[in-house]
């Protein structure tokens, strides 16, 4: 056996040197002294800021990416136009309007100042909480409206639940409910994107309770050592749901797990739009120029509940969000803009009026229109629908015209 053994490191190293295949090198450096590292000794990695939470640009060169005033403008209108929504739609689950929501309150920032980094090509796989995102590449309110009340015009065709969109056109693949499907998912996608040799990229959102799922290691090692352009944009908002960070893992955070990976990595303040914009064209750069997986964990704050289904008043106090919502990206965006003189509060009375009219108008407008017709449940798996379908489509049917006071298909699109 040890013969074997010894024959086939040699072989091994034989196509090392050969260069037909590539073996994992570290850093051999040796030494005398037995040491056990403790990590709680090291010096953790550091956020990047642009701006600080009274508008002020720190850093020494300005911008680290031009971008112009009436850019900056546009950012915080997506932004508050993003906020305005979830109001309405929170508050129109608890009139049970609609049957679920989840807020993107806190981080809004991530959203877009990832997606403005981004090429319209780009592909997106998303968590649940990046409305943002879609709001930036062109998806509309009526587009939101009309997928939370599943309605006809759904492009979903009403058969996920609220919040899970998507679209094609825009490169937004559909929201999946499992917790961190979409990384192994994302590393498959940029893999082809490598070997097509497109001058693109995959950017994968996911929360910091996700980076504890199994999907996470998988995505992660495969898209290293496939060498995939792909951006894992973590973002940290301290909880898991109900979990804090805490007790979720004792290392430090979810940037420092790259380095074993072998992948590049940066920690950015997530409230931060401007430092989230830098981060995410860099990373985007290194992605499509050198096919690598990069890293980003953005540090922010989820300000309100996980979703419609959860009390965040259970385990954590009151007094927590409220401390932290002076640090609101909006916020601060907004002192940046009105430091600059290029926004003011009557400029922001004005369009926050504008945005909550535009909303309840798409909302009034979304609820009357009928529900998808029963059959589109049959439809859109196979070219030509099979023979099992059709008899269940029509056993459904059947079904419904013998019992019709027990199944009110009046607000359904014939």
């Amino acid at each position: 056996d040890l013969t074997n053994m010894a024959a086939a490191r040699m072989a091994l190293w034989g196509l090392v040197r050969s260069g037909t295949r590539r073996m994992t090198t570290f850093a051999e450096r040796y030494v005398d002294t037995l040491k056990i590292a403790n990590p709680q000794t090291e010096a953790g990695i550091p956020i990047y800021r642009v701006m600080d939470p009274s508008g002020k640009i720190i850093s020494p060169g300005g911008l680290p990416v031009e971008v112009s005033d009436s850019t900056a403008v546009e950012w915080y209108k997506t932004m508050v136009t993003l906020s305005q929504m979830d109001s309405l739609l929170y508050d129109s689950q608890r009139m049970g309007k609609i049957s679920f929501y989840m807020t993107n309150s806190g981080e809004e920032a991530t959203h877009v100042g990832s997606a403005s980094a981004l090429r319209p090509v780009d592909t997106v796989y998303a968590q649940y909480r990046e409305a943002g995102v879609l709001l930036y590449r062109g998806f509309k309110i009526a587009d939101f409206m009309n997928q939370c009340f599943s309605n006809a015009l759904d492009l979903g065709k009403g058969r996920q639940m609220p919040v899970h969109y998507g679209t094609s056109k825009l490169n937004f693949h559909t929201v999946s409910s499992p917790l961190a499907t979409q990384i192994p998912q994302a590393a498959g996608a940029a893999y082809v994107i490598k070997m097509q040799r497109d001058d693109k990229c995959v950017i994968c959102y996911f929360g910091d309770g996700a980076a504890s799922e199994g999907d996470t290691h998988a995505g992660f090692n495969f898209s290293a050592t496939l060498e995939c352009p792909v951006i894992f944009f973590c973002r940290n908002n301290g909880y898991a749901i109900s979990t804090p960070t805490s007790d979720q893992y004792r290392g430090d955070g979810i940037a420092s797990r790259a380095i074993g990976y072998g992948m590049h990595y940066v920690r950015v303040d997530g409230n931060d739009v401007f430092a989230v914009h830098a981060a995410t064209a860099a990373a985007r750069k290194l992605a499509v120029e050198q096919n690598r997986p990069v890293l980003i964990e953005a540090m922010t704050y989820r300000m309100g509940h996980h979703s419609t289904s959860d009390d965040a008043g259970n385990y954590r106090p009151k007094e927590e969000p409220q401390a932290r919502a002076q640090l609101s990206p909006i916020k601060r965006l907004y002192n940046y803009l009105v430091n600059k003189g290029v926004w003011d509060e009557t400029k922001d009375k004005e369009f926050v009026e504008s945005v909550i009219a535009e909303v309840r108008r798409e909302y009034a407008a979304a609820q009357k229109i009928p529900k998808p017709p029963m059959g589109e449940m049959f439809e859109d798996v196979f070219e030509t629908k099979p023979k099992h379908l059709v008899e269940q489509e029509a056993a459904m049917r059947a079904h419904i015209a013998k019992y019709p006071d027990a199944y009110d298909t009046s607000s359904h699109k014939q």
